[in-house]
């Protein structure tokens, strides 16, 4: 059986819409709220869309950066960006009006590995824009910010990378679809980031030298007006076709408690880092 089929054809899935009115901390505790439904057997597969204003989402090693708090302060003085940290792997991405993310939320454990988990995103992306023409390929852009092995690029340029978080039975995987507005400039502000952050130090942990050639937005790559919403559309479409079963049952009373749990968690995160930083 091809991935395609075992994740999809007659598989249910839940469609949430939270594109509008979240929080980005609120976006990553109802990742893991879902996920725990999902393992536990309380939910079906959940896809997830989001979208948030004007923030940089920081992964665990960003937290460990020499100068941090100078980095922040710089997104938030200078550019206008909000700053937290995830709880989910990787480094720092941006996220804007222009930048759609899903979540595929499913059961599996250790049968399914991590580069399986990350396959089942790539091949609904394929599928969502198959009527381009152009070939989508993974492989790591080590100039992009938050480089890794499941970067999204077209003729060399990413407009996507994918990350996953696994709780209690039920993995997340999260993916950034650059669609609007420009790639390089969210990349130069990156780059600034880390040369605010770092100051020239040399770190244990090797942060990505980001060339914002390397990034380009799908608007760019395809050469034609596509919004947020277009893709939006396309996710559903994909599915659809995909032989997915929908259905958009809302948060149950038993979720709402859960995520109480997990937001108050990314609370507490952020928190202790303002105040390690002194911000």
């Amino acid at each position: 059986m091809d991935l395609s089929s075992k994740y999809f054809n007659q598989i249910p899935w839940r469609y949430v819409d939270h594109s509008t009115g979240l929080e980005p901390m609120q976006s990553f505790a109802f990742d893991d709220t879902f996920s725990e439904s999902v393992g536990k057997d309380l939910s079906c597969n959940v896809v997830r869309t989001w979208i948030h204003q004007h923030t940089v989402i920081l992964g665990i090693h960003d937290s460990r950066l020499p100068f941090l708090s100078d980095g922040i302060r710089y997104l938030t003085n200078e550019v206008g960006y909000n700053a937290i940290v995830r709880n989910s792997g990787g480094l720092g991405v941006v996220l804007d009006q222009g930048v759609l993310n899903i979540s595929l939320i499913f059961k599996g454990q250790t049968e399914t590995t991590i580069d399986e988990a990350f396959t089942v995103m790539y091949l609904l992306i394929c599928k969502m824009f198959e009527d381009e023409d152009v070939d989508i390929h993974t492989h790591e852009i080590e100039q992009s910010y938050c480089p890794g092995k499941f970067d999204l690029s077209i003729d060399g340029k990413k407009f996507a990378g994918i990350s996953q978080r696994r709780v209690r039975g039920g993995i997340a995987v999260q993916i950034y679809l650059c669609v609007e507005g420009s790639g390089s400039k969210r990349a130069a502000m990156m780059r600034d980031f880390y040369q605010h952050a770092l100051k020239g130090e040399t770190t244990k942990f090797r942060f990505p030298n980001i060339d914002p050639e390397s990034m380009a937005s799908l608007e760019t790559l395809l050469n034609k007006d596509i919004k947020v919403q277009d893709v939006m559309f396309l996710l559903l479409y994909a599915l659809k076709d995909l032989g997915a079963q929908l259905n958009m049952d809302p948060v149950t009373e038993d979720e709402w408690q859960r995520y109480e749990g997990y937001f108050e968690k990314m609370i507490e995160r952020n928190a202790k880092m303002h105040q390690k930083l002194d911000l």
